[in-house]
């Protein structure tokens, strides 16, 4: 690799431009927005440092070989002709991912399979042996992304998905991802001067990333592994250098970050999740209604991921509106923000909302809406 070189970092719909904020915070070179991904350049470092730090990237890619096929034969004597010997040796494991679209290939398992076949095929020619496919933990990840007949190989230098920070070791039911988690922190523009308040906190994750992105604590400090320590040209100590300068901007917030659930367990959850993190003096959680709740803050920040029960309509319509009545009563002079795939329920929260964003949560398209709640009328404020 040069100096400077190209990387693609992923990340979810609508996120895009606040994933590009934050490489262009630390320092990314040529950074431009795509469909679901930000493109940028920078060296090594600048990849150990995107990797470790990035709140809303779910994996770095790093394109290595670029060319035209036409069919799926014309792909394998393309990929067989690669020298694979520059990445990986005989045992080593691998995975291959693959996007397609286009008429040319529909098949994206298909594409992955020749892949798989032309590295395989290459090395027992060259070397009676093979390196070996592993599903669940490679030490190399490729992706191959074709659009029409152009073809792009890439590495992965995440390992697994950026989003598996490493402290979640509890997972309430259809816990939110924590790339996404972050991202709609940013989106709010939640200025981390005021009290933050999740009153429906499950297994703990808005909390968590929120006081991540206050105290300055890179995003990917407690994950596992990271794909480019596998790699030939992995120098752990310019990785270690990077890591202690960062850590050395760690700062202790001076504000409250509170929790409620009304769930026991989902409050073991997020106790355990917390204390991995090692946010268990910044951290409060409660066994608490949300409904029964007050503010106590003189400066609230709140977010609110509630049920979206689909199937269950009429209850589901009572919850928000319940959410709506207990911001209205109980939470004025605080600004609060609901992420929801439930239209019909958000109607029934029964306030003016002044920003929709719109989301995806998994594969449910979502809102991320805003509602000031203030004391008297707007104008008056």
């Amino acid at each position: 690799m040069n100096d400077s070189f190209k990387m693609i970092a992923k990340t979810f719909f609508g996120l895009e431009e606040v994933l590009k904020a934050e490489l262009c915070d630390l320092g990314a070179q040529k950074v431009e927005c795509g469909k679901r991904m930000v493109s940028f350049y920078g060296d090594k470092g600048f990849m150990y440092k995107a990797n470790l730090c990035l709140r809303t990237a779910l994996k770095i890619l790093i394109p290595i070989y670029s060319f035209d096929a036409s069919s799926y034969d014309e792909l394998y004597d393309k990929l067989y002709k690669y020298d694979w010997t520059k990445h990986m040796g005989i045992s080593n494991t691998f995975l291959f991912n693959s996007v397609v679209s286009g008429n040319i290939f529909r098949h994206s398992l298909y594409v992955s399979q020749k892949a798989k076949d032309a590295v395989v095929d290459q090395f027992v020619s060259n070397n009676n042996n093979r390196p070996n496919v592993d599903l669940k933990h490679p030490d190399f990840r490729f992706h191959i992304h074709i659009r029409n007949n152009k073809c792009t190989l890439l590495i992965d230098s995440s390992g697994e998905s950026l989003h598996k920070r490493g402290y979640r070791l509890e997972a309430d039911i259809a816990p939110i991802n924590e790339v996404l988690a972050a991202g709609i922190i940013y989106l709010t523009g939640w200025d981390k001067s005021t009290d933050f308040l999740d009153p429906m906190c499950g297994s703990g994750t808005f909390l968590i990333e929120a006081c991540m992105i206050s105290s300055q604590i890179p995003a990917n400090l407690n994950k596992g592994e990271f794909g480019f320590e596998n790699w030939k040209n992995w120098d752990e100590n310019l990785f270690n250098l990077i890591r202690e300068s960062k850590l050395k901007k760690v700062i202790k917030p001076q504000i409250n970050f509170v929790g409620y659930d009304i769930s026991a367990s989902a409050l073991q959850k997020a106790t355990k999740n917390i204390n991995e993190a090692g946010l268990q003096n910044i951290i409060k959680i409660k066994n608490q209604d949300f409904f029964e709740s007050k503010n106590t803050s003189d400066d609230l920040f709140i977010i609110i991921n509630p049920p979206y029960g689909k199937r269950l309509t009429g209850q589901i319509n009572d919850l928000y509106k319940s959410i709506g009545d207990t911001l209205k009563n109980n939470y004025l002079d605080s600004n609060a923000w609901i992420i929801s795939s439930n239209f019909e329920g958000i109607k029934n929260i029964g306030l003016k909302s002044q920003t929709k964003i719109k989301l995806l949560n998994g594969k449910l398209e979502s809102r991320l809406i805003n509602f000031p709640i203030y004391k008297g009328s707007k104008k008056v404020r």
